[in-house]
């Protein structure tokens, strides 16, 4: 009975070392998972803060886009406004002229 004790002791202090090993490993799977998760999260806020850059810059940018729109529509508001004036003037210059031989197109 002494020796079925004794091999169940070794049995035992066996497992327990299996399992010993079994806790580092874990414990170092569960370190080294840490570490990846730090990592990413560095990685992650270095990437919300380039999207808030980006953001800020298109939102410049669309400011800016929507003061060029406007100064053009006013230079083309102005153009068409002379050409109207332009197509007046020849008009009633056509009308009044005296020699009816010289005529002016637009």
């Amino acid at each position: 009975m002494a020796q079925i004790n004794i091999s169940e002791d070794e049995m035992l202090r066996q497992r327990n070392e299996e399992l010993e090993v079994e806790l580092r490993k874990s414990l170092e799977r569960e370190e080294q998972m840490r570490r990846e998760l730090e990592k990413s999260t560095r990685k992650l806020y270095v990437v919300e803060e380039a999207e808030e850059r980006l953001c800020s810059q298109l939102g410049e940018l669309e400011a800016e886009a929507l003061d060029h729109i406007r100064l053009y529509q006013d230079q083309i508001r102005s153009l068409n406004e002379q050409l109207s004036q332009a197509q007046s003037l020849l008009k009633s210059i056509n009308s009044s002229s005296p020699n009816r031989f010289i005529k002016v197109t637009y």
